[in-house]
């Protein structure tokens, strides 16, 4: 079974970090809010004058982004899908709708202490970071569909 590690994940993140900063831009632009602050300070966020509806829209708009895609058949979002990862159960199957939201906010624990939770990937067996093991999850180099993982050989 090949395991996605950790590089091919912060690849894949990257890809889906620009791909959101586009729609967010886009969002913010068509709301008509500042978004930054081009003052004799420098160029810095200015989230003073950020509307808290869209905060919330820009938080679903990520939740949605994310669990939408993993929870799909595709099984990966734009990112992963590009290099070929996906990411399933613990028995190589889809992820159900609830676990890829579980699996987004479980991914706020792995960032909250020093990201060792996502760093954890390039250290564990199955490389999975510590959302993925809260989560009972797997990110793997294979094709949506086409996936299973045998549970004998873990135990």
């Amino acid at each position: 079974m090949n395991y996605g590690g950790f590089w091919l994940r912060v690849v894949a993140y990257l890809i889906d970090f620009v791909i959101l900063m586009i729609v967010q831009f886009a969002l913010v632009f068509a709301f008509g809010d500042t978004v930054t602050d081009t003052s004799a300070t420098g160029f810095s966020a200015n989230t003073e004058s950020t509307s808290p509806l869209l905060n919330i829209v820009l938080i679903i708009l990520g939740v949605a982004y994310f669990a939408g895609f993993e929870s799909s058949a595709k099984q990966a979002t734009p990112g992963k899908s590009a290099l070929g990862l996906v990411v399933t159960d613990l028995d190589g199957r889809k992820i159900t709708p609830l676990r890829a939201v579980g699996r987004y906010f479980a991914k706020i624990v792995s960032g909250m202490i020093l990201f060792i939770g996502f760093i954890m990937v390039a250290f564990t067996g199955r490389k999975q970071g510590l959302h993925d093991l809260i989560c009972s999850t797997l990110v793997l180099q294979a094709k949506p569909g086409e996936t299973h993982v045998d549970t004998e050989v873990f135990e």
